[in-house]
């Protein structure tokens, strides 16, 4: 099997990334009221479509890492694909809403795959090579939502809003046996034990306190439901800490999650997420306001998702390119470049912003620095813990940024309804996203360096079973 983890092994799992999680999540967006009309439900509804997948991948992700650090990232791997294109094709299939959730929920366990292709990365090749691949893996976070948005169009009006659902089905089910035949096999710890207490707690808490932010705008953020949601997430993630804490193997080791390079890339993600989902609102919302307001552009919903489309092509290529700067200049340095990019991107925009090129402009700034930083935070990760922690570490470095990612959404769209003015709430919200890629920088000059001659497990170059 010598021909297993060749030079086609990345741009797999970068295709398998983007299919099974960014494609399957962004889709969803443009089709809302197609869907709302076609399975006869409201808007609230029809939203859950989008929440169900998030906190189905939210759990997930962190789970599928830990189980890919026990029994090898091959077989979850394969196991985590068969399960999301279920789950893709109940949803495209779906005559109810309750069997369209279902689906979206199965198609969220897509989303552990990348913590397994970074588990897959770290063990099959080089250390002047992980960089590279790592960086790759995280620039495709960004490239699904952008993809997605150029298809709408053309396929909700040639041949309808349930084949944005296929579409991902139609690129997995290929990559599914492509991943079974190029993926190599590595050794899990597989005289561990999984921590299933700890992962149902886990479980728990997280959905609780996901929902409330997901859905504090539409219930009220002072809502009954909102605050019995937040208490109970709060109390049961107390539980989850003294559970984790006395288990012999927990799910999520704290004291990892404690390290400086762990704990600083977590709060990078936060806040990098935060940004690219900020930047995703306000972007193509500028574009389509009405001219005649006196702020905005009055373009069409193809017109914002083209503004959306150089910016996301500067972020996987800034991705690519982020592990040679890596290798020249160490993570810290590409972190900081990064930040500041987007920073500054952010920061042009929230000063100039009456005329279409200033926000193609500001826009590539950002898909830039969001590039390079997403590379360097999963690399400082990976370079943080030991082989064994890599799965788990990285997914729930995923995990956090997908809460960023809720967060820039909702904090956006309340800036935008509660200021006084349009433009003063467009202003603010590219400022604050500023801000919060000013904080990255600073947690960049914190970080620590790359770690020399780290530990690699052996790579077992034989086919194993699924």
């Amino acid at each position: 099997m010598a021909a297993r983890g060749g030079r086609g092994l990345v741009p797999l799992l970068a295709f398998l990334g983007v299919m099974a999680y960014s494609l399957a999540m962004g889709v969803m967006t443009p089709a809302l009221p197609l869907l709302q009309r076609g399975l006869d439900t409201t808007a609230a509804g029809a939203a859950w479509t989008l929440t169900a997948m998030t906190l189905s991948a939210a759990v997930c992700t962190p789970v599928a890492g830990r189980l890919g650090d026990l029994y090898g990232p091959r077989r979850v791997l394969l196991a985590v694909l068969v399960v999301a294109v279920a789950g893709m094709v109940l949803a495209a299939s779906a005559g109810s809403l309750g069997v369209m959730l279902a689906g979206r929920a199965l198609s969220g366990v897509g989303g552990g795959v990348f913590p397994l292709a970074y588990t897959i990365i770290r063990e099959v090749y080089p250390p002047e090579r992980t960089a590279s691949a790592v960086g790759l893996m995280s620039s495709m976070l960004g490239l699904g939502g952008a993809v997605s948005w150029v298809l709408a169009g053309p396929v909700i009006d040639h041949l309808g809003w349930r084949w944005l659902l296929w579409f991902p089905v139609a690129g997995l089910v290929p990559g599914i046996v492509a991943a079974w035949w190029i993926v190599p096999a590595t050794r899990g710890t597989r005289d561990a034990r999984v921590d299933w207490w700890g992962s149902l707690l886990f479980a728990g808490w997280l959905v609780a306190l996901l929902t409330a932010l997901t859905q504090g705008m539409d219930w009220g953020w002072g809502s009954p439901g909102v605050l019995a949601l937040v208490g109970g997430g709060v109390l049961v993630f107390a539980v989850w800490l003294v559970v984790e804490r006395r288990v012999a193997e927990p799910l999520v080791d704290l004291r990892v999650m404690r390290t400086r390079g762990v704990w600083t890339a977590n709060a990078g993600s936060l806040l990098s997420g935060y940004a690219l989902m900020a930047g995703g609102l306000l972007f193509p919302l500028m574009v389509q306001l009405p001219e005649e307001d006196g702020f905005g552009f009055g373009g069409s919903a193809t017109d914002a998702a083209l503004l959306q489309l150089p910016a996301s092509a500067a972020m996987a290529v800034a991705g690519m390119t982020a592990g040679l700067l890596d290798r020249r200049v160490g993570t810290r340095a590409v972190l900081f470049a990064g930040a500041l990019l987007t920073a500054a991107g952010y920061g042009f925009v929230a000063l100039q912003h009456d005329h279409m090129w200033q926000l193609y402009a500001g826009g590539v700034a950002r898909g830039v620095g969001l590039g390079l930083a997403y590379a360097a935070v999963a690399n400082l990760v990976v370079h943080s813990v030991e082989p064994s922690q890599t799965g788990v570490a990285t997914g729930v470095n995923t995990l956090i940024r997908n809460v960023g990612n809720s967060v820039g959404a909702q904090a956006s769209a309340v800036l935008v309804a509660v200021v006084a003015t349009a433009e003063g709430g467009y202003t603010l919200g590219f400022a604050v996203s500023a801000g919060a890629m000013v904080a990255v920088m600073g947690l960049a000059l914190i970080a620590p360096g790359r770690r020399r001659g780290a530990r690699r497990r052996p790579v077992e170059r034989h086919a194993s079973t699924v």
